[in-house]
């Protein structure tokens, strides 16, 4: 088991939804060097930026969340860039660490790496089966070849990678932006600002009948901190609850929670994006003891709870809330 409390730590993408989320989980815990690469000084797409992080900061343990990230609209609108932005950042990030001698590699993919046809629950020996759903398929594969990466440097130099497979998460400080929101907080907001405007219906994309498991954010990072000191070895490890909801069934759940009571009306020419989604999560209890605690409706009611308030801020702050055409 790795002592985390003394270690020189870098979190990428800790300043984003899970990174600020495991970062506190980690500062909690008492560990007093946690260091946030942020953009502007550290572009981890150059390998000048990363080679710098390492002279500056020498990380001893490094969490590599840092991703770009977005909806099925996001995803279909920028294949390219998502590509490459997600496979650059990996490839030379696990190489300087690889050649700086970092203790411990700590990759966090996603459950778009699966095929688009797995077999339901998601077990971590078919996730290459097939190939992904097509309209995350450049995203899902850039994060899976950290899992390559991972095991081709363990079985050559001894690296110390792990790579772990959140499902669709959720929960305080996600996206909310209709731009690169997920599924949940593009309802939550559709859902809110109908219900204010007393609006008589909403139009959701898809049919309804595709199924997602959802995660609440702190348990995810409960997970990956656990792993980070409990797990070492190659193979990939899921992280998320074991159970899965419809969309249409989501969709009632988040309108009876923000009080929205008109029709919601199916775009079915928009796309459902992956059939089913629905993990084996035997393996994360089995190697390092992690089991979800959140109820999926409390989770709901705190991320609803918290974007009410973060709507209050801005309002009272004068902000703009930004273009309301959401879509999921």
């Amino acid at each position: 088991m790795i002592t985390l409390q003394e270690k020189q730590i870098v979190v990428t993408g800790g300043s984003g939804f899970l990174g600020s989320h495991v970062v506190e989980r980690l500062t909690g815990m008492g560990c007093r060097k946690v260091f946030v690469p942020r953009s502007g000084k550290y572009d981890l797409r150059k390998q000048e930026a990363v080679s710098r992080l390492f002279d500056e900061v020498r990380p001893e343990i490094i969490f590599h969340l840092g991703a770009v990230v977005g909806g099925i609209g996001a995803n279909r609108e920028n294949p390219g860039s998502f590509f490459y932005d997600n496979i650059v950042m990996g490839v030379e990030l696990m190489e300087q660490a690889r050649r700086r001698g970092t203790q411990k590699f700590v990759a966090v993919g996603t459950v778009c790496a699966y095929p688009k046809f797995a077999d339901v629950p998601f077990r971590e020996d078919d996730l290459w089966s097939g190939y992904p759903e097509e309209t995350n398929a450049p995203y899902g594969l850039a994060k899976k070849m950290l899992l390559v990466q991972a095991q081709a440097y363990r079985e050559q130099y001894g690296f110390n990678a792990i790579y772990l497979l959140p499902v669709n998460l959720y929960g305080p400080r996600d996206s909310f932006d209709p731009a690169k929101s997920h599924v949940i907080p593009a309802l939550i907001r559709k859902c809110l600002e109908a219900a204010e405007s007393d609006a008589r219906e909403i139009e959701v994309w898809g049919t309804g009948k595709a199924s997602r498991e959802f995660l609440y954010v702190d348990d995810c990072a409960d997970a990956i901190v656990s792993a980070a000191q409990r797990f070492d070895g190659p193979d990939p490890v899921n992280l998320g609850v074991g159970s899965e909801i419809t969309i249409r069934a989501l969709v009632e759940l988040i309108a009876e929670l923000t009080g929205f009571k008109g029709k919601v009306v199916w775009n079915s020419d928009k796309p459902d994006g992956q059939p089913r989604r629905c993990l084996d999560v035997s393996r994360a209890e089995r190697e390092f003891g992690f089991r979800a605690k959140t109820n999926f409706r409390d989770g709901l009611r705190r991320t609803i709870d918290w974007y009410r308030a973060s709507r209050q801020v801005e309002r009272s702050d004068g902000l703009s809330e930004g273009d309301t055409r959401a879509r999921v």
